[in-house]
C-alpha cells in the first residue's frame, strides 16, 4: 500500500510519501508562525504534488491520505473536535473534503501521537505488542495507549491520548489546557523557558546566556556540570518518570515507548524512566519494559498505513 501522509506539529509539518514500511520521500515544512490549518493545508498539498514529481508518482498510486494532528481528533467522523492554542479553526475545517479537491483522495485523521504509535507498532520498536504506551516529549508532552492491539480512542475520541495532562504536581505550574500540574505543563518544550526563568540560581548559571532555552541546551550544561541545569534537568526526569508510572497504571502496558525530539539524550532518559518505573509502578505480574522509540520523526508517517487499513 502506499499513502500520502503528515503529521502536523506545533513548529513543522513532516509531509511524505509512505509504502508499506518505507519512507519514499519527505519533505518537513516550517509552520511555527501559522495560527490556522486553511492556511497550512495548501502548503501541504503542494510539497505532496513536489514530493509525488519526484518519484513519478502521481495521486492515482495512493490509497489515500494519513493527517497526524496535535489535538483530540475524532478519527470515526474525519473531524479535529478541540484544539490547544494551536490552530484554533481547525474543528471547522472538513479534511476529508479538502483531501477530495486538493489531491482527489480519500482522508484519513488522527490525533499525531496516536499516529505515531500506529507507526512504531506496525514497523518500530513497539512490533509485537499489543499493549502499549507511547510518550513523546517535545514542544508538548504526548502520551497514547494501545490495548489488545487497538488504539485507546474512547466515547468523546480523548481516552488514552491525553498523558502529557495527566497532573503530577497539584499546585503545579497553569497549563495551556487549563488544568494545574501537567506533566506538559512542568517539562516539556513550551514551558521549559518558563521554568528555568523561575528556578533558583538560573539567572547566575550558564542557561542565562541563552534567549530561550531548549532541551538540547538545558542538557549540555547539566552535562558540562552547571548547578542549575543538572537540577532542572533531574526535576524533567522526574517528571516524566511520575508520567510514565500514571500510564503504567492506567493502561497496563507491557512495554513504553519513548519518542520525540528530546530523545536525542536517550541514552540519559531511558535508563532514568525505566529504573523510576521498575521501583514504583505497581506490576505483580513483572517489569514494564521502557525503550526509545526507532522510527524518531517519521514514526506518525509510517502509521499512516495502519491508519488507512483500520476498519473503524
Amino acid at each position: 500500500m502506499k499513502a500520502l501522509a503528515v503529521d502536523i506539529g506545533g513548529t513543522h509539518a513532516n509531509c511524505g510519501l509512505v509504502e508499506n514500511e518505507d519512507i519514499l520521500a519527505h519533505e518537513s515544512i516550517d509552520v511555527a508562525s501559522s495560527t490556522d490549518i486553511r492556511a497550512v493545508l495548501p502548503r501541504i498539498a503542494e510539497v505532496f504534488y513536489k514530493l509525488m514529481k519526484g518519484q513519478s508518482l502521481s495521486p492515482d498510486s495512493f490509497q489515500g491520505i494519513a493527517v497526524g494532528f496535535p489535538g483530540l481528533v475524532d478519527a470515526r467522523i474525519g473531524r479535529v473536535v478541540s484544539t490547544n492554542k494551536k490552530y484554533d479553526d481547525a474543528p471547522e475545517v472538513d479534511f476529508c473534503a479538502w483531501g477530495r479537491e486538493a489531491l482527489g483522495l480519500s482522508l484519513r485523521i488522527e490525533n499525531d501521537a496516536r499516529m505515531a504509535l500506529l507507526g512504531e507498532s506496525y514497523a518500530g520498536a513497539a512490533r509485537g505488542f499489543g499493549d502499549v504506551v507511547m510518550m513523546t516529549l517535545g514542544t508538548g508532552i504526548g502520551g497514547v495507549a494501545m490495548i489488545e492491539g487497538k488504539l485507546l480512542r474512547g466515547k468523546h475520541a480523548q481516552a488514552g491520548c491525553l498523558g502529557g495532562h495527566i497532573p503530577v504536581l497539584f499546585n503545579g505550574r497553569p497549563c495551556t489546557c487549563g488544568g494545574i500540574g501537567c506533566a506538559e505543563a512542568e517539562a516539556s518544550g513550551w514551558s521549559l523557558p518558563g521554568i528555568v526563568k523561575d528556578f533558583p540560581g538560573s539567572s547566575e548559571s550558564s542557561l542565562s546566556k541563552y534567549s530561550q532555552v531548549g532541551f538540547k541546551q538545558l542538557f549540555e550544561e547539566a552535562q558540562y556540570g552547571d548547578k542549575a541545569a543538572l537540577a532542572i534537568r533531574n526535576r524533567c526526569l522526574n517528571v516524566w518518570a511520575a508520567d510514565a508510572v500514571a500510564m503504567v497504571h492506567a493502561y497496563d502496558p507491557e512495554v513504553i515507548v519513548i519518542g520525540g525530539g528530546v530523545m536525542e539524550s536517550a541514552n540519559i532518559i531511558i535508563p532514568y524512566v525505566e529504573s523510576h518505573v521498575h521501583k514504583y509502578a505497581w506490576t505483580p505480574w513483572g517489569k514494564v519494559r521502557v525503550c526509545p522509540a526507532q522510527l524518531t520523526n517519521n514514526a506518525a508517517l509510517v502509521g499512516a498505513i495502519p491508519l488507512l487499513s483500520e476498519k473503524m
